[in-house]
């Protein structure tokens, strides 16, 4: 069983808008279901759990009834931040699904998933027990000084972008999020399932990534949306 969970939970401030950025409008459709839509029409998906933001929950049913999307299973409420809405979803899942079941991990504001991505994730994470979307960094990253000057780089060669959709094995996330509470470690607002499972000791494996797999943070973003979709078209 392949369990999608997406991560809607989020307010959208940098968006300045006064609703959620995930249900913002884009040519007549939200943009989670944007999102919602590339899961639900991916073979490889069986079901789908969406964390939302309190409050969001009823019309969060209404759109996945009136885009029939079938495979979306449950809507719960996400946290304060990314992690807590994660560890949310696995503890939701935890008399759900079994342990070594596959879950797919990705952001609702992340709403163009080409399925080759979603497969290559899904497949590398059968194999190897986890695997994160990734693509190599093609800009120059500088370490800072202070705030005026530098003196040091990271050679771009020895680093790689990693993203959403993730996926793990589900006795791994279960395993990482109960000692990440216990120990406090990972569950800050700039953590994610990949940086807390590192800081645990885990491997990550690569899988393949995507330069449309854009985030939806800022206004700008829109219009990189916009054009991609009539590119598709």
């Amino acid at each position: 069983m392949r369990t999608a969970v997406i991560i809607a939970g989020g307010s959208g401030k940098r968006m300045h808008q006064d609703i959620p950025k995930q249900f913002l409008s884009v040519n007549g459709k939200p943009i989670l279901i944007y999102t919602l839509e590339s899961f639900q029409h991916h073979p490889l998906i069986d079901q789908i759990l969406l964390v939302v933001k309190k409050g969001w929950e009823d019309l969060a049913w209404r759109y996945v009834k009136q885009y029939h999307l079938t495979k979306v299973k449950w809507i719960i409420i996400g946290g304060r931040i990314g992690q807590e809405s994660i560890n949310n979803g696995v503890q939701f899942l935890k008399d759900k699904i079994s342990e070594t079941d596959t879950v797919i991990i990705h952001d609702g504001i992340r709403p163009i998933v080409d399925a080759y991505v979603l497969s290559d994730v899904v497949v590398t994470a059968e194999e190897k027990g986890n695997a994160v979307s990734a693509l190599p960094y093609n800009e120059q990253i500088f370490l800072k000084d202070d705030e005026e000057s530098t003196s040091n780089y990271i050679d771009r060669n020895t680093i790689m972008r990693v993203m959403t959709p993730q996926a793990y094995r589900f006795d791994i996330l279960v395993e990482g999020y109960d000692r990440a509470m216990l120990q406090d470690v990972g569950m800050t607002d700039s953590s994610y399932t990949n940086t807390l499972l590192v800081e645990l000791g885990y491997k990550l494996y690569f899988a393949v990534g995507s330069e449309k797999n854009i985030k939806i943070t800022r206004p700008d973003d829109l219009l990189i949306f916009r054009a991609l979709l009539e590119l598709g078209d």
